[in-house]
């Protein structure tokens, strides 16, 4: 694999001290590489100033290194301090965010830390929402609520990632459901936008894995599947993510506190009451993001396909289950 070839592994390691030589940061013992995955690496780089991190993910996906660069240099309190970034090869180097959030809920930390989380996410895309333009240019895809329903029939037609027949994939039942039901899909999409709430950067895997805890403050990590859609299309992972660390059932009903703190921050566009109304739409269609997501990925990495087939279906699946009337 290109990640653990010395041929790769040596430039890396001399980018790494070159980078931090200029920031007058000693290296003070050998560089370790903890994570090793088909589309990207991070080692760990222990310094005087504490163990820092290099990322490097593969340019067949999204350029993560210019999306960090750009929100670091926007909102540097609201992600890891970012010592350098190699833009052409995707390449970051990055001071330790401190505590995990996942960790912090195995050590006894309550569930009610995801309610500031939430708000300072929500704020965070706010402030994002006015530079929708510049992000894509940094290769953030496109997938607005006007391009949804075209993206989504795009899916629909290639057949071969929905598995259909498959004991991991679709019914057959399920795949006509679906393609009937994309004129109902337009309309929940025409319905969301007619709302003010612009679109702006979706993480894209907001979970507790991917959520730091330093000196008082959130950070937000891993932009490698974020893009530009629906603000609360961010919700479906938070949720998930919350039944996988506390066990919280699909559909819990506890997720609705949540959900509140997080539209607090964007009564500057709405009313609570339409904000609601907005986030109970965006919830039957944000399954469709992810989906369109994994297929972007697995195609691009054939490894990722071997292991995750079964995403694609099993999220469009979730799109029926939200849908009882498709």
């Amino acid at each position: 694999m290109l990640w653990t070839d010395s041929d790769w592994l040596e430039p890396a390691e001399k980018w790494i001290r070159d980078q931090l030589g200029l920031l007058n940061i000693q290296v003070t013992g050998s560089i370790e590489q903890p994570h090793v995955r088909e589309w990207g690496t991070i080692l760990q780089v222990p310094t005087g100033a504490g163990d820092v991190y290099f990322k490097a993910t593969t340019l067949l996906l999204q350029n993560e290194a210019a999306v960090t660069q750009a929100l670091s240099n926007w909102h540097p309190d609201l992600l890891p301090r970012l010592y350098a970034a190699d833009i052409k090869q995707n390449w970051m180097l990055v001071a330790d965010g401190g505590l995990r959030l996942r960790d912090a809920f195995n050590d006894g930390l309550a569930i009610d830390a995801w309610s500031d989380v939430l708000r300072a996410y929500a704020a965070f895309q706010i402030d994002l929402s006015e530079r929708v333009e510049k992000l894509m240019t940094l290769t953030s895809p496109d997938r607005r609520l006007h391009k949804l329903p075209s993206l989504f029939e795009g899916l629909m037609a290639d057949t071969g990632w929905l598995m259909i027949g498959h004991p991991d994939g679709l019914t057959q039942e399920e795949y006509e459901r679906l393609v009937a039901g994309l004129p109902y899909i337009e309309r929940l999409c025409r319905e969301l936008a007619a709302y003010k709430i612009p679109a702006s950067l979706h993480h894209g895997d907001l979970h507790d894995g991917n959520i730091f805890m330093k000196d008082g403050r959130h950070l937000f990590f891993d932009w490698g599947d974020s893009h530009i859609t629906h603000p609360f299309f961010s919700l479906r992972t938070v949720f998930v993510s919350m039944e996988n660390t506390f066990g919280y059932e699909e559909n819990d009903p506890r997720f609705d506190d949540f959900a509140r703190d997080y539209l607090e921050p964007w009564q500057k566009f709405e009313s609570r009451e339409r904000l609601w109304n907005a986030y109970q739409i965006a919830n039957r269609l944000w399954s469709i993001p992810s989906a369109l997501q994994w297929k972007f990925v697995m195609s691009q990495l054939p490894g990722v396909r071997r292991e995750m087939a079964h995403a694609v279906p099993g999220l469009l699946q979730e799109v029926l289950e939200a849908n009882p009337e498709m």
